[in-house]
């Protein structure tokens, strides 16, 4: 089913939803599956998964020289869904990348997705290789997530790449895309940011998913702006309790989004990381109950494949 779908049926009932991430390779899908089974109590309809595209190492020879190789550290969001799918009988949501991949390598993709009878796709740019400044799109490939967008959207149309194909099939995906309530790293406004919104969801998205944040007023505001600028698909929040002392400083580093004081000073006097923890867990408690209070049709939780502190979170909301 499709994520509207499962929203509409909801009839005004807040939906739990939650994000993980692949195992490093070496590792097998039990325990992916050892972090969902805590957290379906609470009936989410669907749950994310990452996708993460090759990086670059570089190994030392003997001779003193370096060699270049290419690894991909968690691979398997394909075959996670499908076990996801087939043991919970929930929506497994994969997200896709534009990095990575060329055209034909995406169409091949969702093809296999389509074959899989997995309805939901999350397009994403992604983001640069360390080894560059900014993001560079593979070659014949999407410099861009609208791009990727309309490439999907085409599919479910039945445009395939291949213009000489007859009767063709149309796939049916909904399409989610990301939304970034403080605004994306690379926009240099957020009216800059909507507006680029606005041409995903002109290309066929059908739903926004966005990055965490940690105060509710800067997601109420982004949702204000989008409302005015015309923007109507549903608008989920993303949350994440904070849990250790370093992520004050990795997660504004890495996300690019801000801490509040209260959060922040709370965090400084912690004792240890378990006190962080809990903070953490009563500080994403507070965000969950005021956005369900504001009619808000579904929270989503970036796990990160941890399920304790989602699971203290959502006893208390769902």
């Amino acid at each position: 089913m499709k994520v509207t779908q499962h929203i509409e049926n909801a009839n005004g009932k807040p939906l739990f939803s939650f994000e993980i991430l692949p195992p490093l390779k070496g590792q097998n899908i039990q325990s992916i599956f050892d972090g969902i089974d805590p957290l379906m109590e609470f009936k989410p309809p669907f749950i994310d998964v990452t996708y993460h595209r090759e990086e670059y190492e570089f190994k030392e020879l003997p001779n003193g020289l370096l060699q270049k190789k290419i690894v991909k550290k968690r691979p398997g969001t394909v075959g996670i869904c499908a076990g996801i799918q087939n043991k919970y009988d929930v929506d497994a949501i994969p997200h896709i990348l534009c990095g990575g991949f060329t055209k034909e390598d995406t169409e091949n993709l969702l093809i296999d997705l389509d074959f899989l009878g997995i309805d939901n796709v999350v397009a994403l740019r992604g983001d640069a290789l360390k080894n560059e400044t900014y993001f560079k799109p593979e070659k014949e490939g999407n410099e861009f997530a609208s791009d990727l967008v309309l490439q999907i959207s085409n599919l479910n149309k039945g445009i395939y790449l291949d213009e000489d194909l007859k009767n063709s099939a149309e796939t049916n995906f909904c399409i989610g895309i990301a939304g970034y309530p403080e605004k994306h790293m690379e926009a240099p406004s957020m009216d800059s940011d909507i507006h680029f919104l606005k041409q995903k969801i002109k290309n066929g998205a059908d739903y926004i998913i966005t990055q965490m944040f940690f105060d509710n007023k800067k997601f109420f505001d982004f949702v204000d702006k989008c409302r005015k600028s015309g923007i109507t698909i549903p608008i989920i929040p993303g949350l994440k309790p904070i849990a250790t002392k370093k992520q004050l400083n990795l997660i504004p580093h890495r996300f690019k989004v801000d801490l509040p004081d209260d959060l922040i000073m709370a965090v400084v006097k912690a004792k240890d990381n378990d006190a962080v923890k809990q903070i953490g867990i009563e500080w994403c408690i507070e965000q969950s109950k005021e956005l369900i209070e504001a009619g808000i049709p579904c929270l989503h939780y970036y796990s990160m494949g941890k399920a304790d502190n989602i699971k203290a979170i959502a006893k208390e909301i769902f």
